[in-house]
């Protein structure tokens, strides 16, 4: 960044006790709050959060500095719910995704159920080419099995888990028959989740070498104590 871009002093100074400000502000809603999801509390972390990362950035900017503020993901960064305190209906909106890592495995399983399908007379493309085509042994192995099959089982069907992620949301009352179909994910609003949850390897570089290492020190101790 060149100097005529970077952030002066005075603002920096500014970014800072808008933290202070909005540290204090996010105390008197936890003090305040009437209740688990008390909206007021959700809105006084973004609040913070924003002002703490505002500030990072520009002490960065200004200085090559860091702080050692995180925010968390995940349930903590979403806004302030504003669904129905009872809700009538809720839709349960799920991603997850895979990598194809062993396209023989998946060819071979999604063969084995068209050669099922077909009976004593198997058709020799085998269910329009699903023993030949990924497209088509992806289209065979989810028509035969549930997600959540799939999900369990998936190393078997060639596999590999990444990120996934499961979202209920609340509503006033039941969609019509067939009125989101052609689009299924655009309502969700993040304001109306009810709760969440997320699965990544992500989650696993939280964990601090050094306390791994300890822990092992610890073990290989407590092992040496019950060998005397």
């Amino acid at each position: 960044m060149s100097d005529a871009a970077q952030p002066t002093a005075a603002e920096v100074r500014a970014a800072a006790e808008a933290v202070k400000a909005a540290l204090d502000r996010h105390l008197a809603a936890v003090e305040r709050r009437s209740g688990e999801d008390d909206p007021a509390v959700y809105e006084a972390f973004n609040e913070l959060a924003a002002a703490a990362e505002e500030y990072d950035e520009l002490l960065y900017d200004r200085y090559d500095e860091v702080t050692p503020f995180e925010i968390p993901g995940g349930e903590d960064s979403l806004p302030p719910y504003t669904g129905p305190e009872e809700p009538n209906a809720l839709s349960v909106l799920i991603r997850r995704d895979y990598a194809v890592v062993e396209p023989q495995r998946l060819l071979a399983q999604a063969g084995r159920v068209a050669d099922i399908e077909a009976g004593p007379e198997p058709d020799p493309e085998g269910a329009n080419g699903a023993g030949n085509s990924v497209h088509a042994a992806l289209g065979v192995l989810f028509g035969e099995y549930e997600p959540d099959e799939i999900a369990s089982r998936h190393k078997e069907f060639g596999l590999e888990e990444g990120d996934s992620t499961l979202w209920v949301t609340a509503s006033d009352d039941l969609a019509e028959p067939g009125e989101w179909l052609e689009a299924p994910f655009d309502q969700a609003d993040p304001q109306r989740v009810v709760c969440r949850f997320d699965m990544s390897a992500v989650f696993d570089d939280d964990l601090d070498e050094d306390d791994l290492e300890g822990d092992g020190a610890e073990l290989d101790e407590a092992l040496e104590d019950a060998d005397r």
